[in-house]
């Protein structure tokens, strides 16, 4: 027999033994699949029954797994958590999280509002999107990033608990990012186009402002770990804070920290962009000391266009350049 007639059986063999190969490796990764799906529904409902033991309800409403077997979809009605000894309580509408095969690991979870809130001290508040979505890294013990983005934001005093509900605040755009660095974690955020209803801030005035912000807190992974019961013996290190409206525009930058006895300790920079408008929009905020702002910010004009000066925080009394500003209370 000849070489060229063995070579048909041999092919056949091999393609056997391929087809019996991607059985198997199909076999295990469907029964991973279901394994993971039926783990997370028990975990699920071990976490809410623990919580419960606790006195606090919170669950993900008809919680399902589906998606295969391309990808891993979990998804609920709403979310809700409530806690009747601390008084808080929070809601949101459907879930949708989805882990596509070739990324794992980076799930995108789409949330629909309304999210309801009730906590002590404040009013229960409505706020709403048109589109929130959150992107997650998965590690371990902290994932390697969470980042959230969400349009047409507002805000409003909760209609079931107001017959009368305050119309609070909108944004166009808002987005944020927080990852682990070392011991640290590092915020990026910003929002555009954010509105305040000037009923919400006893009648004060604000144009439309941009905000962005780049704020590391740090001991960050520790107190995720445990969060803290006070501001006391933290701190944080402002690389950026950001806020504009027009040509105006004011930005931050410098630690903070707060000490045992809760005094807060600062050395910041300010830096001012076209103090004049700085100057107007403030004197519409605070029209009470209207002509003491007009006053100072006329003398800062006179450093340039976009003048910088200290603002130093020493146990709790600040001071912006040489012009005292007074004492900050005690933080708890």
């Amino acid at each position: 027999m000849t070489s060229s007639d063995q070579r048909p059986p041999r092919l056949r063999r091999r393609l056997l033994w391929l087809a019996a190969f991607l059985v198997v490796v199909f076999a295990v990764y469907s029964g991973g699949w279901f394994y993971l799906a039926d783990r997370l529904k028990t975990e699920a409902e071990q976490a809410s029954a623990k919580l419960q033991a606790n006195g606090i309800v919170a669950g993900c409403a008809n919680l399902t797994v589906s998606g295969y077997p391309m990808s891993f979809t979990v998804s609920c009605d709403n979310i809700a958590y409530e806690d009747d000894v601390r008084k808080v309580a929070a809601s949101t509408g459907s879930f949708n999280a989805v882990a596509d095969i070739t990324a794992p690991l980076s799930p995108v979870a789409d949330l629909r509002g309304p999210l309801r809130t009730m906590a002590p001290g404040t009013p229960p508040l409505f706020i709403d999107w048109d589109q929130l979505q959150a992107n997650v890294k998965v590690s371990w013990p902290l994932p390697r990033s969470v980042s959230l983005q969400a349009d047409g934001l507002s805000g409003q005093t909760d209609p079931q608990d107001d017959t009368d509900p305050m119309q609070l605040f909108s944004a166009g755009k808002a987005a944020g990012q927080l990852q682990p660095v070392g011991k640290d974690i590092n915020y990026v955020g910003s929002f555009g186009d954010l509105e305040i209803n000037p009923d919400a801030i006893d009648g004060r005035v604000l144009p439309a402002l941009d905000g962005s912000g780049d704020v590391t807190l740090k001991n960050g992974v520790a107190l995720v770990a445990a969060p803290p019961k006070s501001l006391r013996g933290q701190s944080i290190d402002i690389a950026k804070l950001d806020l504009s409206s027009g040509t105006a525009r004011i930005t931050v930058s410098g630690p903070v920290s707060v000490d045992a006895q809760g005094l807060v300790d600062g050395d910041l920079m300010i830096k001012l962009k076209d103090p004049k408008a700085v100057a107007s929009i403030l004197a519409g905020a605070v029209p009470e000391h209207k002509s003491e702002i007009e006053q100072g910010f006329a003398a800062l004009s006179m450093l340039g266009k976009e003048p910088s000066m200290p603002l130093k925080i020493v146990k709790g009394k600040a001071s912006l350049g040489f012009i005292p500003l007074g004492k900050i209370k005690p933080l708890e």
